[in-house]
């Protein structure tokens, strides 16, 4: 561990607790109407169907919740033709400890950070990672537009500007790479579920507010093993908060988010049980005019189709998959094998994310990121 979140080695006990150790919870009934209770009394607010996002303002944190983050992910070519992957997440977490302490220094809201560049030529994934409670300047999510950072590490929304365009500014830093790259959106946001409402399981209370922002025009420069390339590219921006996300016998999840060649977007997810079988399952697919098709459960099917066994921490990813999305037919591809990151010194959690590439009938129609939860251990959110 680098910068602020080094010098707290308590906040990392206290990070594990709260995010993947969440108190239990109220009756169903109860916590839909009045919110989660965990902590000293700290309520945290329920997702409802029917609030209606709106934007700027909702790019920006809503610390009420529970957990929130902000996931951008992409591809990344240079001038001879390399392509790598790159993900940087943002997590703030709502610990329900020390609600009523004045001080500025309780651990009311911790701030977390994943980064990686997925390099064939390295043979597995470079990642980092931070932890921090949230202390201006040095660690916070800003609320009102997308600002969360920690150290140098940020994550950052300009909107508008002089052609109307919203940019995402990501800088990290890390021992073995670093990147300083802008995302810029043309097109408005997609709000993934119903109106942003995502459903996660059949009980509505296993919800999420969810949009997602694919096809943004990448340009930038990253530095690996010392050696600084400029890099132009495509990426994906999820953002998403909640208070109760995972579902009672859910082991974790695969997820997908595709940038079509022609101009469209696919995002998809199953909840995954102990054996498993999905519990739950939906997504998005997008076409380039900003129309969207919401995905309902007997529309979205993943198959596993290949398996890569972790050396370090023995869990097993099916990395190639069939998938059956709306009627279509689609194969997934890793980029390659080992993209497991191990985050053990921040979330606590072991998963794989990774670049892929997905097929239909053959021809490859996209590229994109596989995230999958729950094979080292059960994801507890």
């Amino acid at each position: 561990m680098r910068g602020y979140g080094s010098r707290w080695p308590g906040v990392l006990r206290i990070v594990t607790l709260a995010l993947w150790c969440c108190a239990p919870l109220g009756d169903t009934a109860n916590a839909r109407a009045q919110g989660t209770q965990a902590g000293a009394g700290a309520i945290f607010p329920p997702v409802v169907e029917g609030r209606a996002l709106a934007f700027p303002a909702d790019t920006g944190a809503h610390p009420d919740f529970r957990t929130e983050w902000w996931y951008a992910t992409g591809w990344l070519a240079d001038d001879e033709g390399g392509e790598r992957g790159f993900q940087v997440t943002f997590f703030r977490v709502r610990t329900g400890i020390g609600e009523d302490n004045p001080s500025r220094f309780a651990p009311r809201q911790l701030i977390l950070a994943h980064a990686a560049l997925a390099d064939p030529a390295e043979g597995r994934l470079l990642h980092a990672e931070r932890s921090a409670r949230a202390l201006e300047p040095l660690a916070g999510a800003g609320t009102g537009r997308t600002d969360a950072r920690i150290d140098d590490w940020t994550l950052k929304l300009e909107t508008g500007g002089a052609d109307g365009t919203d940019r995402y500014r990501t800088r990290v830093r890390a021992d073995a790479f670093a990147f300083d790259l802008e995302l810029a959106a043309h097109s408005a946001p997609i709000l993934n579920g119903r109106a942003g409402y995502s459903q996660k399981a059949p009980d509505p209370v296993n919800a999420s507010y969810y949009y997602s922002r694919p096809q943004l025009a990448v340009t930038g420069e990253i530095e690996l093993r010392g050696t600084r390339r400029a890099v132009r590219g495509h990426a994906w921006l999820d953002h998403e908060w909640s208070s109760e996300l995972m579902p009672a016998g859910a082991q974790g999840w695969d997820w997908i988010g595709i940038n079509l060649h022609d101009g469209g977007a696919l995002m998809a997810f199953r909840m995954r049980d102990a054996a498993g079988q999905a519990l739950w399952a939906g997504g998005t697919l997008g076409v380039e005019t900003g129309e969207a098709r919401i995905l309902t459960p007997e529309e979205v099917r993943f198959q596993p189709a290949r398996h890569w066994r972790s050396a370090r921490t023995g869990a097993e990813y099916p990395i190639a998959w069939q998938l059956e999305i709306a009627g279509r037919q689609f194969e997934l591809r890793a980029l390659m094998d080992d993209q497991e990151l191990d985050s053990r010194g921040s979330t606590g959690a072991v998963y794989w994310e990774g670049a892929v590439r997905l097929f239909e009938h053959g021809r490859e129609v996209g590229q994109g990121y596989l995230e999958m939860t729950g094979y080292a251990d059960r994801l507890r959110m």
